[in-house]
C-alpha cells in the first residue's frame, strides 16, 4: 500500500487542491494585512492633522505671547523712564527741612496784611483826631 507522501507527489489533483488552499491563506492574509495597513494611514492622517492643529494653535499662541512680552517691555521701559523723573529721597528729606524751617501755617494771607493795616490805620487816624 502507497503512504500518503508518496500518492500525494504523484496526485496532481491533490497537490493543485493543496497548492490552492495555500494562495486563499496567502489571499486571506494579504487581505487582512491591508485592511490594517488602511486603518493605520487613516489612524497616521488624522493624528498628523490633530498634531497640524495643536501645533497651529501651539504657534498662535507664541505669535501672541510674543506680543503681549513686547507690551510689557514697552509698558516697563515707559515706567523706568518715568522714575526717573521722580525725585529722590534725598530730595524729598531737604524739601522737608526747609518746610519745617519756613513753616508755611504761620503766614499770613494778604486779606490779614490788610486787615492788620487797616486797624494801624485807623488807630493811628483815631491818635491823631484825639490830638490837639
Amino acid at each position: 500500500m502507497p503512504t500518503q507522501e508518496t500518492m500525494s507527489q504523484q496526485d496532481p489533483s491533490y497537490i493543485l487542491s493543496e497548492l490552492t488552499s495555500r494562495v486563499r491563506v496567502l489571499e486571506s492574509k494579504h487581505s487582512t494585512y491591508g485592511e490594517k495597513l488602511l486603518i493605520t494611514n487613516k489612524n497616521m492622517i488624522e493624528e498628523y492633522r490633530k498634531i497640524s492643529k495643536e501645533i497651529k494653535n501651539m504657534n498662535e499662541e507664541i505669535v501672541e505671547l510674543k506680543q503681549n512680552l513686547t507690551e510689557t517691555r514697552e509698558l516697563m521701559e515707559k515706567i523706568i523712564k518715568e522714575m526717573g523723573v521722580f525725585a529722590k529721597k534725598d530730595s524729598v528729606k531737604i524739601l522737608e527741612k526747609y518746610i519745617n524751617l519756613w513753616n508755611p501755617m504761620k503766614f499770613v494771607t494778604e486779606d490779614d496784611v490788610k486787615k492788620v493795616l487797616r486797624g494801624e490805620l485807623k488807630s493811628i487816624t483815631s491818635h491823631q483826631s484825639d490830638e490837639p
